[in-house]
């Protein structure tokens, strides 16, 4: 019988190619993360956005559908309906947002779900909405239940009731808005009520974006930079960036500094290769947080290991590895959750150089599907 294979180790970055050498992946909080597609302090995301639908790259059934509705809307002199928009993070949802109200030429008031955390915060909004303007929540999921439930009859029968007064000489009254049309996006629709969720007569899910739609994505974002870029470059940066456009901005926005410190005319592979060495994201996409995440779990393939294990061993949050670092690794097949907990996966497995290990045998818990545990 062969020996088995010893597990490959995850090379580190040399410490001249590292821009976070000097801290310790427990100091390193979720905000630090370049691969994190949740906005930063410092994204270009505004200047980098697509002005009109024909400019927007990907996303072609969602795209094309608003395009319909918009323009149905307008030949028939009317608001459109409400909207949702649902999806991981960093896909382009408050950018559609954008290209929908510039469609209907209408005015857009922006907010998010944290800041409004009273009835009267949002009242103030509606108040000033004009027919056929868009009102925008990013991070909807995040409003407070009563002011949800306050939106009910602004988005059904466009009006609302305002408290007057105080104690025994409190009344209300019934205030008309104008017809407008809501739009909202969420990474966690689940947490939306349903009765909240129907009153969207338009809902779009938008998903990751290949590679190639990415390549094109950097490569109009390298031109608005003034920073022209060579087709191999750009597919460096693409295949890196998770599936998610913000990600991949990102890193252009840096693979430029790259290239404008040393003097280079333009981005090159090799530039690129560099300047993504720098940040730590290897040729998967990963960092350093996810290859220690692989680590743990390499120590014993064939064993599950629980979150509470892993947050410990990682140095981070229970929530934040199951939030954060998991969606992506299990996506690309790096890691298998079950019911005992988490195990690499096939392509963790082939990542790290480890023979798979044998099935479990007959009659063990670990081979029965997940609903007969119990029975």
């Amino acid at each position: 019988m062969p020996a088995p294979r010893k597990p490959k180790v995850l090379p580190p970055l040399e410490p001249d190619d590292r821009n976070v050498a000097d801290r310790s992946v427990a100091d390193r909080s979720v905000d630090d993360r370049l691969v994190a597609p949740e906005p930063r302090a410092g994204d270009d995301d505004k200047s980098l956005r697509p002005t009109t639908f024909d400019e927007f790259v990907g996303q072609a059934r969602v795209v094309e559908n608003l395009r319909t509705w918009t323009q149905a809307a307008q030949r028939s002199a009317r608001p459109l309906d409400h909207i949702l928009f649902t999806g991981p993070p960093g896909l382009g949802k408050t950018t559609l947002a954008h290209l929908v109200a510039s469609t209907l030429g209408a005015e857009m008031t922006t907010t998010s779900g944290p800041v409004l955390e009273r009835p009267r915060d949002l009242a103030g909004m509606l108040t000033k909405l004009g027919r056929g303007d868009v009102l925008f929540i990013d991070e909807i999921h995040r409003l407070r239940t009563h002011v949800e439930e306050y939106l009910y009859s602004a988005m059904e029968d466009f009006k609302i009731d305002l408290a007057i007064d105080e104690g025994p000489y409190a009344r209300s009254v019934t205030v008309p808005l104008q017809r407008f049309t809501l739009i909202g996006a969420t990474t966690r629709a689940g947490l939306l009520s349903k009765p909240f969720r129907d009153r969207f007569g338009i809902q779009e899910r938008l998903m990751p974006y290949e590679p190639l739609e990415l390549e094109r994505i950097v490569t109009r974002s390298a031109r608005v930079l003034g920073m022209p870029i060579a087709g191999e470059a750009a597919a460096v940066i693409a295949r890196r960036a998770r599936g998610t456009p913000r990600i991949a901005n990102r890193f252009l926005a840096r693979v430029r500094d790259v290239a404008q410190a040393g003097g280079q005319p333009r981005i090159t592979e090799a530039t690129a290769e560099q300047g993504l060495a720098m940040l730590g994201v290897d040729q998967e996409g990963l960092d350093e947080l996810d290859r220690r995440i692989l680590a743990v779990l390499a120590e014993s393939p064939g064993t599950a290991v629980g979150l509470k294990t892993l947050a410990v061993a990682t140095g981070e949050e229970e929530g934040t590895i199951e939030e954060v670092y998991e969606p992506y690794l299990i996506v690309r097949g790096f890691v298998r959750k079950t019911a005992r907990g988490r195990v690499l996966g096939p392509n963790g497995l082939a990542l790290l150089g480890i023979d798979p290990p044998p099935p479990p045998p007959p009659g063990d818990p670990a081979r029965l599907p997940q609903g007969m545990l119990f029975a």
